[in-house]
């Protein structure tokens, strides 16, 4: 049996209506404090389509998202923090 993984090309071609639609929500949020991507091997719209398929492929659950967001707000803060540090 022959196993066809999808290339990287493939992996970031949004065909999945919802995996679009939070997309362009998140990036909407992202406007007020915006990422610099210059020095990243991945782009901004690969990591906001991978990040969306992942979280539309978890289980929901009210109190498990909010400890995911929680998590990522410290750790969003935390490196913020040391950024302001290093200037």
């Amino acid at each position: 049996m022959l196993i066809v993984l999808p290339t990287m090309t493939d992996m970031f071609e949004v065909t999945n209506e919802a995996v679009a639609n939070l997309v362009a929500l998140a990036k909407e949020g992202a406007k007020m404090d915006p990422i610099d991507w210059g020095e990243l091997a991945i782009t901004e719209d690969q990591a906001y389509i991978m990040m969306a398929t992942h979280v539309l492929e978890m289980e929901r659950n009210h109190l498990t998202d909010a400890a995911i967001i929680v998590k990522l707000l410290v750790e969003n803060f935390v490196l913020n923090l040391k950024l302001v540090g290093k200037k």
